[in-house]
């Protein structure tokens, strides 16, 4: 595989920005400084066509962008766990790193991923949950009152007969992970907590499109059937796309229809939107082809 890439230029000491490589998932965090990836012949160089890559950006504890972590192989072996790969090891990546010559201490407080994969840090720890108590958190993130004990249960297991005891547990264990950062009779977390699926919902609540959808990178820990998260799920999901087709701006519905390649209507109005000498018309042309025949 190595040898089949240095054969398009994907070896140490090439270039790979725009203007060298046209579009790519490396150029394109670099760009907009958020995971992306590039299938097959969303590149536009041809000779990469055969290729499937996915990236995400490598940050230090100030915000400050180090690299990319880049993830590329043919594109009939491409996998749909690829991009959590990705961001997984870039989380596991900047829990270790300091700036050069820094002893600058990790961002105090809990920083959740639940976009796709979930994961979570705890002043800078990488934090083990099961999923959970992942799902657990990831409600407490979105829901700034918490929750009663009740309400609780209902947006974990819905109409399940689960036992109060077992709500419990699964709080404690969570309590004990965050050094007693949740609060007993009304569950609400105690600690400073950042989110990136309520980023997503502040940039909404901005009018900030662009910024809003750049951040939604994946559903709302898609492998999660309870019920609070799967309305939070969909709330996400309906809000973006209506902020992409209520957008003139065609880089957004590109970006929106690269991550979602099976949904025509953006195609088309990404189509609609892009003058007719644009070279991107024939990519959104074959995306809206391919959701068609869907």
């Amino acid at each position: 595989m190595r040898r089949r890439a240095e054969r398009v230029n994907f070896a140490p000491g090439s270039r790979w920005d725009e203007r060298a490589m046209g579009t790519n998932a490396m150029s394109l965090v670099l760009h907009y400084g958020r995971p992306a990836s590039v299938f097959s012949a969303e590149h536009l160089v041809e000779a990469l066509h055969e290729w499937s890559c996915w990236s995400a950006p490598i940050r230090d504890p100030n915000g400050q962008t180090l690299g990319v972590l880049d993830l590329s192989t043919t594109w009939n072996r491409s996998h749909p766990l690829a991009m959590s790969t990705v961001r997984t090891l870039v989380t596991a990546i900047e829990s270790r790193l300091r700036p050069s010559g820094s002893v600058t201490a990790a961002t105090p407080g809990v920083r959740l991923s639940c976009l796709g994969s979930g994961t979570a840090l705890c002043d800078g720890v990488p934090l083990r949950l099961p999923p959970r108590q992942l799902e657990i958190l990831t409600l407490l993130a979105l829901e700034a009152d918490g929750f009663s004990p009740e309400g609780l249960r209902a947006a974990l297991y819905g109409d399940r007969q689960i036992t109060a005891t077992t709500l419990k547990a699964e709080v404690s264990h969570l309590r004990r992970t965050l050094g007693g950062a949740l609060t007993n009779r009304r569950y609400a977390l105690t600690a400073p907590i950042s989110c990136d699926a309520a980023d997503v919902l502040d940039a909404l609540a901005d009018r900030d499109a662009p910024a809003a959808v750049r951040r939604y990178t994946a559903p709302l820990l898609p492998h999660s059937e309870a019920p609070g998260i799967t309305m939070w799920r969909e709330h996400l999901a309906v809000a973006v796309r209506d902020a992409v087709l209520a957008s003139e701006q065609a880089e957004l519905a590109l970006l929106y229809g690269q991550r979602h390649p099976f949904d025509a209507q953006v195609h088309e109005y990404a189509h609609r939107l892009l003058p007719p000498h644009d070279a991107r018309r024939g990519i959104v042309a074959a995306r809206l082809q391919a959701a068609l025949r869907e």
